[in-house]
């Protein structure tokens, strides 16, 4: 089942790789039964749409697709033919980079609905015609867009929660309670799929004794955040959380800042990466979305990625927060064609999230301060429930 894809649309955003939408492609038509098929999907720009529509629909506008069956018009020799062929799908891109926006999802959600509609032109659908019609399109894509969630290569969304606040409150006044072991259990009953604690080498929040009890005590999964230093590598090798999360760390930071240098010190984190594996500890780097970063964690043998949701989270503008987001889609993406296991954290809230949740190559958000600031007015049990509403929304294709 060949699918053709050609891209005149003069764009260069990351998000528009060829294997990604043929992946969707072949996918569909597997639903579809049309395996036997060839499909040609055409990019361009809105100055061709345009021409297209001028000629073939007697429209001067832009439109996102446009579907030409093979078999329109055909002469009947052309049914001998040993190949068989549905038809183009056409896109603009630029009109579908203006729906995601407006839309808040990715370019790439975007482009494998109008796929899915171009196809379903394709096999005789026209919600033109009439509103049964309409009607009984739209309900197979919806019936197909589903299928394919269900279908997804990566696993479905989940959230991890970080409880060092909880420790930092406990630290403030230098007794023992709040105990951030118990509330990682309370986070797990309202559904959390893992938790996370970062080990600072200060111990302002976390300690030894809390890493030590959670290992024992988590059901789901635990994370442990750690900068590269060798007192604490020696003690999550002893430890063995269920994963690291290797992060950059500064002692007059509040929080973690920014993402790993990963280019700038590829030697020290490949042995780190080295020790762990051979304690089949898998490990994740954080990183700024950058190609670069995520090329060098690819090359020094991590497992996974966390790219650092900062700065979409922070953005002052829907101008700004849309381009960070893109940056973020483009960075998931790409790390996944790489074959890396993806997560993302930090600055998330309940506004935020579900735009990120909703990207399937990220299998993985990482919550601390929106949740436990929200656990204040709420409680812990419900603050996490609310969050993990939206995650499962989202990750289902409900934003």
């Amino acid at each position: 089942m060949p699918v053709y894809i050609t891209d005149k649309s003069g764009r260069t955003d990351a998000q528009i790789r060829d294997r990604s939408i043929r992946e969707v492609a072949e996918r569909l038509l597997k639903l579809v039964d049309k395996t036997d098929h060839n499909l040609s999907i055409l990019l361009i720009d809105d100055a061709e749409m345009i021409r297209l529509n001028s000629r073939y629909r007697d429209k001067n506008v832009p439109t996102n697709v446009l579907s030409f069956p093979f078999v329109d018009g055909a002469d009947a020799s052309v049914f001998s033919l040993p190949i068989k062929e549905l038809g183009d799908i056409i896109i603009s891109i630029d009109t579908a980079a203006g729906e995601a926006i407006s839309g808040q999802q990715t370019l790439f959600c975007r482009l494998t609905w109008l796929i899915t509609h171009g196809l379903l032109h394709l096999l005789g659908f026209d919600h033109e015609q009439s509103k049964a019609q309409a009607l009984a399109m739209e309900e197979m894509e919806n019936d197909l867009i589903s299928r394919l969630h269900e279908d997804r290569s990566t696993p479905m969304t989940h959230l991890a929660i970080n409880v060092d606040h909880i420790a930092t409150i406990r630290q403030a006044r230098g007794i023992s309670e709040p105990d951030p072991v118990l509330a990682a259990a309370v986070c797990e009953l309202a559904g959390a799929m893992g938790i996370v604690v970062h080990l600072r080498e200060d111990r302002r929040h976390i300690q030894d004794r809390d890493v030590q009890l959670l290992r024992q005590t988590v059901k789901t999964k635990l994370n442990l955040e750690m900068g590269a230093a060798e007192e604490i590598i020696n003690i999550a090798l002893t430890i063995k959380p269920d994963m690291v999360t290797l992060v950059p760390e500064k002692r007059q930071e509040l929080t973690t800042e920014g993402g790993l240098n990963i280019t700038g010190q590829k030697k020290k984190l490949a042995k780190t990466i080295a020790k762990m594996s051979q304690s089949d500890i898998p490990v994740s780097l954080f990183i700024d979305p950058e190609s670069k970063q995520i090329k060098a964690s690819h090359d020094i043998g991590a497992t996974f990625v966390e790219i650092h949701t900062g700065r979409y989270c922070d953005a002052k503008n829907e101008k700004e927060r849309n381009q960070e987001f893109e940056l973020i889609a483009s960075a998931a993406q790409e790390a996944f064609d790489l074959g890396l296991r993806v997560n993302a954290g930090h600055g998330l809230d309940y506004r935020t999230t579900a735009r990120i949740a909703a990207l399937e190559t990220i299998e993985e958000l990482s919550i601390g301060h929106a949740i436990i600031a929200r656990a204040a007015i709420v409680g812990l049990e419900k603050a996490v429930r609310e969050m993990n509403d939206i995650v499962k929304s989202a990750a289902n294709g409900n934003q």
